[in-house]
């Protein structure tokens, strides 16, 4: 069996789709006091490591595969766009340590498969040098900018250590009724065979369901409840002080952490006549969360906590995407 340990483990999504495709989870690290809760709940086996600065690749349990969902907050159009060298998106570069100390103590064999999941933000940060480093800090090769200056949204590169293939995946085509888009990257680290294409640019012959659908907001997923706001009219809160605009299509714009900070920072609908805001089921399942994922008996537990917990997350069915298209290709 596959095993994963999952670094920037927020709410343990990347846990939840490799439990889904039969992989099992070792370890996880993460420093956030409500999603640590969270995890501690739904996955008491999983060895939780803390803080990510303080772990040695050479001593913790090789894995198969190793995602690393940094922070994004200094990458992001939303965040302050300081990039890699901002405080909290630098732990990227711990992330890569951890992966460097684990190969050389397993002589190579571990891990075999790296996910780096990110905002889109991350192509143009710097003028595009941030993913660039991304790049040549996994491949440990020399990568070249693009000609054009411009990272496409869909590439590969190669080196003699390992294949790296990227796209984005956006929740609105994969069974949430959300715009979410993110990088998905994947390093292949395997001697022969190696596929980080195909574990990206291919969805037909997956057992499940997770093919990505020409609709908008169409739920193709199992569990996905997007057809929960098919009779609703969503609301761009964004300039609340000026207008309140329906969401184009009723798709709710991507969901943010702060959502937690109070003010007018959740979505709201108009449902059968009332205006309310989205409630934080609501925004799990904007997510593709199982309901109630967040609502754990645990005094860390307030709506604000989950609405920023939720917000910090991954499109749960594109992460589901990912991870069983590994294990596919590695059998």
């Amino acid at each position: 069996m596959l095993t994963l340990g999952s670094l920037f483990d927020g709410l343990g999504g990347w846990q939840i789709a490799a439990t889904r495709a039969d992989i099992k989870p070792i370890w996880s690290s993460e420093i956030e006091k409500f999603p640590l809760a969270v995890t501690a709940k739904r996955f008491p086996d999983t060895e939780q490591l803390g803080d990510i600065t303080k772990i040695d690749g050479s001593t913790i349990t090789p894995v198969d595969i190793i995602t690393m969902g940094s922070p994004c907050q200094n990458l992001s159009v939303a965040g302050n766009r300081k990039g890699l060298e901002g405080e909290q998106s630098n732990l990227f570069i711990h992330g890569i340590r951890i992966i460097r100390e684990m190969q050389k103590a397993t002589k190579g064999r571990y891990p075999r498969f790296v996910v780096w999941e990110n905002v889109p933000g991350a192509f143009n940060s710097n003028k595009g040098l941030d993913f660039k480093t991304v790049l040549e800090k996994i491949t440990e090769a020399e990568i070249s900018m693009p000609r054009s200056g411009r990272w496409a949204t869909v590439g590969m590169v190669r080196s003699g250590k390992c294949n790296v293939a990227w796209r984005i995946l956006d929740a609105q085509y994969w069974g949430v009724a959300q715009r979410r888009k993110r990088i998905f990257l994947i390093a292949d680290f395997t001697a022969i065979g190696r596929r980080a294409d195909k574990i990206l640019f291919e969805s037909k012959g997956l057992q499940g369901d997770i093919t990505p659908s020409e609709k908008k907001g169409e739920a193709v997923t199992e569990g996905a409840k997007a057809s929960t706001y098919k009779t609703v009219t969503a609301y761009d809160m964004t300039h609340a002080s000026d207008v309140i605009r329906p969401y184009k299509n009723n798709i709710i714009g991507t969901l943010q952490a702060r959502m937690g900070t109070g003010g007018n920072q959740i979505p709201i609908i108009n449902a059968h006549g009332f205006v309310r805001k989205l409630t934080p089921l609501e925004c799990e399942r904007l997510q593709g969360l199982p309901d109630d994922w967040t609502l754990i008996d645990d005094k860390s537990c307030s709506d604000s906590a989950r609405y920023k917990a939720i917000g910090n997350g991954m499109a749960q069915p594109c992460a589901d995407f990912v991870m069983k298209n590994i294990k596919k290709w590695s059998e």
